[in-house]
């Protein structure tokens, strides 16, 4: 069997020699080993990048990726609508399509899965997260504009061979994951990971009539494969996934074999089909470890048939990713670079109320990127790549890094860099769908929807201080970053509410946010993390410019955790506590609707709490409960016009707070090593 798999992992080639090695020598992510901290921020990268460890994403029922950064202050984490329960997540106050998401460096949350593909990766799955704030490296893409999340799988060389996770929450919700892992040989080793969830009963918290999450149930499988020969060099994994997920939301009394696409009740059903293929070879050359070649590749099947009350949207995107990279050094490795080539291919199929919007998107492009480090106090990172774009034409991104450590346990960064991408406009506001609205694209002469390619250049500057106070570790961070639109796909609830308008920005339209952390040791094993986040963000709409709705000035974070001394066995008690405050939004345009369906220019503020407490029996056996809005504030007013939903004022999508109440979970994890 080994001589098949090899000669099929290197014929679908795909990576470099290791996600880890091509990240190290692009933006430098080294982890430090040994730290017990979840998460993690060097003094010594270039990027300001942040990693996010197993252990952090242990302190929350975060059940997919989406839900993996509650007690991340980098991140933050709005619900995207009223009905379906997904979470959208925001960075430098942009959502996500503007941030590049990617999974052991390969594009992976893209196109027809940015709706709902953060939910598509089981949290038990990941290893760590690396989140890097401002313009990416230009050797993952030209499309990164806020910053870069990559996931890194955990791996089937380092794994033990058998996990289970089990979990059920008040909402009804269940889920399962099992991993399985073989040591095939002293080179080669296999990881199945199973998971499956399922929401099984109707919650109308509120009292409107609508579900307030989706019923639903998800089959997610992946089988990997892992080869790694220290002595000849080689390396190479191979990974193979299928899920299906399947939601159903809407009102009470809708039933989808009776009343689906009929004004008897509102109802709403997601299904989704996903089939991704990946592979990563490389070689590190014997006599030059510095010296490495890699070459990744993925495809995937992406299939969403769906409905909306009468709204009908089916998209399918079939892709295909390709990057070959070369990393070496100049005379000495104070001077490393990073070349290569890849290439981009997406077809969508898609359809918006019977309406055929298909098209064919492909790229291909080169790029350089140059490191320096003087292995002291100085290093930058520069880089350039050259792409032509079916749609996009022909264009080059620069993007550029510089770390200074000015003193002892001081690091001072900046970055700026140029991105540019085609917006997927229906795929990523399909909240929108579940509303009255009527969709109107008011350009015609672009290339995309007729809009033209978004452009935006990111500017920004951090400082980051260790010090000790009072006797107990601590340190501080001051983040500045703006993000200036060239050209934006305006998406406008702000002219009426019944209509959303999408055109070609005129004017401005910018970003800028503001973070000041502050964490500290108070005692041994007792951690406090705290953030403050200002956000002025403003567009120029036809009707005027706006803040950007449903974005918060103003946040407060603070997260506590403490964990007991470990005695006999591995027992252990932990417990994690985190507080969120939200200041007031700017909400949508209902000035159009009558009175009982209109909302403040305005919403109110409002804090949010969520606690965790673990038992660890054994170095084998844990089990965990906790709470999730434990103040059990919700929106009052989620459903616009919920008495008559195929009514002109009907709108689910204007969601600034938790729709869901208090929500309460327990687990369990179990381990063989």
């Amino acid at each position: 069997m080994k001589t098949p798999l090899l000669f099929l992992t290197m014929l679908c080639a795909a990576v470099s020699f290791s996600q880890e090695t091509i990240k190290q020598d692009s933006l430098k992510t080294v982890t430090v080993e040994g730290s017990r901290k979840g998460i993690k921020k060097s003094l010594n990268v270039t990027a300001n990048t942040t990693l996010v460890t197993s252990k952090e994403l242990l302190k929350a029922a975060c059940c997919n990726l989406a839900e993996s950064f509650e007690t991340n202050p980098s991140i933050d984490v709005n619900f995207s609508d009223a009905l379906t329960g997904t979470k959208q997540i925001k960075m430098l106050g942009l959502t996500s399509p503007y941030i590049l998401i990617t999974e052991e460096n390969v594009p992976s949350v893209r196109g027809a899965s940015q709706a709902y593909g953060m939910s598509f990766t089981p949290g038990t799955w990941v290893e760590s997260i690396q989140i890097t704030k401002g313009a990416g490296s230009v050797v993952n893409g030209f499309e990164s504009i806020s910053g870069q999340i990559n996931t890194e799988l955990i791996k089937p060389i380092g794994d033990i061979p058998l996990f289970v996770n089990a979990y059920g929450d008040s909402g009804s919700r269940f889920e399962l994951n099992t991993h399985f892992n073989k040591k095939v040989s002293d080179k080669w080793a296999t990881s199945l990971f199973v998971h499956g969830n399922a929401r099984v009963a109707k919650n109308d918290m509120n009292d409107d009539g609508f579900m307030d999450n989706p019923l639903g149930k998800q089959l997610n499988v992946v089988n990997r494969w892992q080869y790694a020969n220290p002595e000849s060099g080689w390396v190479s994994f191979l990974n193979v996934r299928y899920m299906n997920d399947e939601k159903q939301t809407g009102q009470l009394d809708f039933n989808p074999d009776r009343d689906k696409l009929t004004t008897n009740f509102w109802g709403s059903e997601i299904n989704t089909e996903r089939l991704d293929f990946s592979s990563k070879v490389g070689y590190v050359f014997k006599d030059m470890p510095y010296q490495s070649i890699g070459f990744q590749n993925a495809f995937s099947n992406h299939n969403q048939q769906s409905y909306f009350g009468l709204n009908q949207y089916n998209i399918k995107q079939q892709s295909y990713y390709s990057n070959l990279i070369f990393n070496s050094i100049i005379s000495n490795t104070m001077h490393k670079f990073a070349t290569g080539l890849n290439f981009t291919y997406d077809k969508y199929a898609e359809f918006v109320n019977l309406a055929d919007v298909s098209r064919i998107d492909n790229s291909v492009g080169a790029f350089f990127e140059y490191t320096f480090d003087d292995n002291d106090k100085f290093s930058y990172i520069l880089g350039g790549r050259m792409d032509y774009h079916n749609r996009l034409g022909v264009f080059f991104t620069p993007r550029l890094h510089v770390k200074y450590n000015p003193w002892e346990k001081a690091v001072l960064r900046f970055s700026a860099g140029r991105g540019k991408r085609a917006a997927n406009i229906f795929a990523e506001n399909q909240n929108l769908f579940a509303s009255s609205r009527v969709f109107s694209v008011l350009d015609t002469n672009g290339k995309i929807y007729g809009l033209d390619a978004e452009i935006a250049w990111n500017y920004g500057l951090s400082f980051t201080q260790n010090f000790m106070f009072f006797g107990m570790k601590a340190d501080t961070t001051i983040d500045f970053y703006r993000t200036d639109f060239q050209n934006q796909a305006v998406v406008d609830v702000m002219n009426s509410s019944q209509q959303v308008l999408f055109y070609n920005l005129d004017g401005k339209s910018y970003a800028n946010s503001l973070q000041l952390d502050f964490n500290l040791e108070i005692i041994k094993h007792l951690n406090l993390r705290t953030a403050y986040k200002y956000y002025d963000i403003a567009t120029d709409y036809i009707s005027g410019s706006f803040q950007r709705p449903l974005q918060a000035k103003h946040r407060f974070f603070g997260n506590v955790e403490y964990a007991t001394h470990i005695v006999e066995k591995g027992k252990q008690w932990k417990f994690d506590f985190t507080w969120n405050w939200l200041g007031k939004q700017q909400l949508p345009n209902t000035a159009t609707n009558p009175h009982h369906d209109r909302l403040p220019n305005f919403s109110p503020s409002f804090s949010t709490m969520n606690a965790q407490i673990t038992r660890t029996f054994s170095s084998t056996f844990e089990i965990y409960v906790g709470g999730e809005n434990i103040g059990n504030y919700t929106q009052h007013k989620a459903v616009l016009g919920a008495e008559n939903p195929f009514g002109p004022t009907f709108d689910t999508s204007i969601v600034y707070a938790p729709v869901f109440g208090q929500m309460y979970y327990a687990g369990l994890r179990f381990k063989i090593k």
